[in-house]
């Protein structure tokens, strides 16, 4: 099998149902989520096994969604049948909730970077903020596109930033909080966790 076909010699590049602009939206998006899913490829060669297997579970999983998610862009037939599931967010949002948890209580915004995993990640996020963006151009030229691929990518990013702290928690790597920050973040998640122990009690 040949891995150059020449085909696009011209400027145009096949998708799932007709032949398409290199620089057209579309492929800039799939493209640019095809971007992201290099650095998660890159980010698991840097967790060691013993220490982050649960990451690394969850990053294998979301690369084969992340090519559910670029397909299912490229598609424009009209019998297409998404390969991305809600699902999919949902698990993320647990993965999320997680990991925030696991995490040291953030107030401030957050140097990118720490252990080389975690600044891989925190690529792999800024890249996912960047599809997402397109697939937002994407959305407003052709508005009977799914939201899935929308909803995934803007949870996947939170996902990302998520990962990165818990990568440099296990690590013993101190996040570097951005010193003319103010105090902006509240987690939800331990907020979310007192509420409801403030209601037990209230009921008990």
């Amino acid at each position: 099998m040949k891995i150059y076909t020449r085909t696009g010699d011209k400027g145009q590049t096949s998708i799932i149902g007709g032949r398409v602009d290199k620089d057209h939206i579309r492929v800039d998006a799939y493209g640019t989520i095809d971007e992201a899913n290099g650095f998660v490829g890159q980010a698991v060669t840097q967790l060691q096994p013993d220490l982050f297997q649960d990451l690394l579970d969850d990053l294998e999983k979301i690369q084969h969604e992340l090519f559910d998610c670029g397909g299912d862009l490229a598609n424009v037939t009209k019998k297409h049948i998404p390969k991305l599931t809600e699902e999919a967010i949902t698990y993320l949002e647990e993965r999320i909730d997680a990991y925030t948890t696991e995490a040291p209580e953030l107030e401030k915004f957050i140097l990118p970077g720490g252990s080389p995993a975690a600044a891989t990640l925190h690529i792999a996020r800024t890249v996912t903020r960047r599809a997402e963006r397109l697939v937002v151009t994407l959305m407003k030229e052709e508005a009977q596109l799914s939201a899935l691929p929308l909803q995934y990518l803007n949870r996947l990013s939170d996902y990302f930033f998520a990962a990165a702290r818990v990568v440099n928690f296990r690590q013993g790597v101190k996040d570097i909080e951005y010193i003319r920050s103010a105090s902006v973040f509240r987690d939800r998640t331990r907020k979310d966790n007192k509420e409801d122990e403030h209601k037990e009690n209230q009921s008990n």
